[in-house]
This record gives structure tokens, C-alpha cells and sequence, in this order.
């Protein structure tokens, strides 16, 4: 009886759900991810900070022989990166807080009001996310030049502004979920005590779905930040953002620099595109603390 305990003792230590096999497994899986995800980061960042002598240098990979950080002053000079961060900004956070609020009530509208045609309108909607953006670019080109906002930052905001951004369709979807799921019985608590829809939305509707803005909020930021097909297509060649900076950047640091040479510096590059995600981290690392809290203020017991 003792040899028995004893080994199922031993086969719980490495086979059971908290074994000593299965945590090795567990971590040794998430540590090839994280190293997966990393890895083009820190080659970045260490490339980066290398001078031209560290980058010839065949012995030389990670770790360079100085801190070289004039290719991040290069870097800004080629970027104009205080100038182009301000308008890459106005057209990244503007409509991604238009986007927003605009889908929340759209989302909010489908899921509490019950009314003729409702399902066929939000399938016209998920509709709009299946069709290519390249089918409507050119109605939406000739339309935006006929209202005189070609070329401007208003043609990547008016979007937005009507539920037409990034990816509505998604955003919808996601607020029309979490309104859908809110407990009814709070809807009527507030009608019986006197408040109209608009109230209940602001008061109730809103707070519940934090998490649900956050992350709407998160993903539209990221993907305006990174959309390059349609602002070079609206904002024509007069204005650009930090990603079409970066996206010409052979031209522009030989522009900046003065030099013409056939292999543009890796290094200079790597730090430009580090400054390029800079922001995006910082919206992250701020957002990151609010989504937490707003995830631990939406409990709703009792139901």
C-alpha cells in the first residue's frame, strides 16, 4: 500500500495537472512564442544602435562594440518626425475616437431596439467588411474630390465621422455583442426610474462596455497607424504620414542626407521604424491599465 502511494505520489509530481512535465512543457512553449514575437525586435533595436564599421563586420551581430545612436538623429531628419508625427496623429487618433463612438451607437442601436428590417440592415453592414476596400476606392475618390476634401486629412476623418473608417463593420459587431448581453432587467430599472434611451446609454450602456470601447479604440488606432494603401491614395504626394515617410525612405534619407548610395544603411532604417512604433507602444502601455480596470468594473452579480 505504501509502494502505491508512493508512486502515484511520484506520477502526480510529473504527470499531474501541476507536474513538474507539464509545467516544463507550458513554459518551454511560451518561451518559444515570446521568442518568436521578440526576436525581429530585438534584432531591430540591437542593429540599430551599430554604427557602419558594426555592420560590415562579420563577427559582429548582436551585440555592437559601442552605443551608436546617431542613426536615430538620422532618423528624425529623415522622418521630420516631430512635423509628421502631429498630422500622422491627426489621422490616426481623431478617427479612431470618431470610429468609436460612432459604431458604439450603431452597435447599441441594433442590439436594444427592436424595430422592422433590423437584422437585414446589420447584415448589409457585415456585409461592407466582406467586399474588398479596392471596389469602392474609386466612387469614394471621385466622391471626396467632389466634395473638395481630396488630399486633406478630412478624407481619412469624414469616414470615420459616419461609421464608414477602418473596419466598421468589425466594430459594430463587437458593441452590438456586449450591448446584446447586458442584463435587461438594468434597461428597465432606469425606465421605470425615469430615464430616457439617451441616459441609459450613457449611463448604463457605456460603463458596461468599457472593455468593449477599449479595445475598439486599441485595434482602430493600430490599424489607422499602419494603413498605407488608403492615405497615399487620399492624401496624394504633398502629404504624408510616418509609414509613407518610412515607406519611401530610400528616397527621403538620400533627400536628407545628401548621400546617394545603392544600399541604404539597415541601421538607419531599423531606428526609423523603431521611432515609427515608439507611439503605438506608449497608446498601449496607457491603454493596457485602463483595460484591466474597466474589465474588473463590468462584473454584473445576481444575474
Amino acid at each position: 500500500m505504501m509502494d502505491k502511494n508512493r508512486k502515484m505520489k511520484i506520477r502526480r509530481f510529473f504527470l499531474g495537472k501541476n507536474g513538474i512535465i507539464g509545467k516544463i512543457v507550458l513554459y518551454g512553449l511560451l518561451m518559444t512564442i515570446g521568442f518568436v514575437y521578440l526576436f525581429p525586435l530585438i534584432k531591430m533595436f540591437t542593429t540599430s544602435i551599430m554604427d557602419l564599421s558594426d555592420l560590415v563586420n562579420p563577427v559582429v551581430e548582436w551585440i555592437p562594440t559601442k552605443l551608436y545612436l546617431e542613426n536615430y538623429r538620422t532618423g528624425l531628419i529623415v522622418l521630420k518626425y516631430g512635423q509628421t508625427l502631429l498630422f500622422s496623429l491627426a489621422v490616426t487618433l481623431v478617427p479612431a475616437l470618431l470610429q468609436t463612438a460612432v459604431t458604439s451607437l450603431t452597435g447599441y442601436a441594433l442590439a436594444k431596439f427592436r424595430v422592422r428590417g433590423r437584422r437585414i440592415v446589420f447584415g448589409l453592414i457585415l456585409l461592407t467588411y466582406l467586399l474588398p476596400q479596392q471596389v469602392y476606392m474609386i466612387p469614394k475618390f471621385v466622391l471626396f474630390d467632389q466634395l473638395g476634401i481630396l488630399k486633406t486629412a478630412w478624407s481619412i476623418i469624414f469616414p470615420a465621422t459616419f461609421g464608414q473608417g477602418l473596419s466598421s463593420a468589425i466594430f459594430i459587431l463587437i458593441f452590438y455583442q456586449f450591448f446584446r448581453i447586458q442584463p435587461l432587467a438594468l434597461d428597465e430599472s432606469a425606465e421605470i426610474d425615469g430615464a430616457n434611451p439617451y441616459q441609459i446609454f450613457l449611463r448604463i450602456g457605456v460603463p458596461l462596455a468599457a472593455p468593449a470601447y477599449l479595445s475598439s479604440f486599441l485595434f482602430s488606432f493600430v490599424w489607422y497607424w499602419n494603413e498605407t494603401y488608403i492615405s497615399s491614395l487620399f492624401l496624394g504626394t504633398d502629404l504624408y504620414t510616418l509609414q509613407l515617410k518610412l515607406f519611401n525612405f530610400q528616397s527621403q534619407f538620400n533627400l536628407a542626407t545628401g548621400i546617394s548610395q545603392t544600399v541604404t544603411n539597415e541601421a538607419i532604417r531599423y531606428a526609423a521604424t523603431i521611432l515609427i512604433i515608439l507611439p503605438v507602444l506608449v497608446v498601449y502601455a496607457v491603454m493596457q491599465k485602463w483595460f484591466v480596470e474597466g474589465i474588473d468594473k463590468t462584473g454584473v452579480t445576481g444575474e
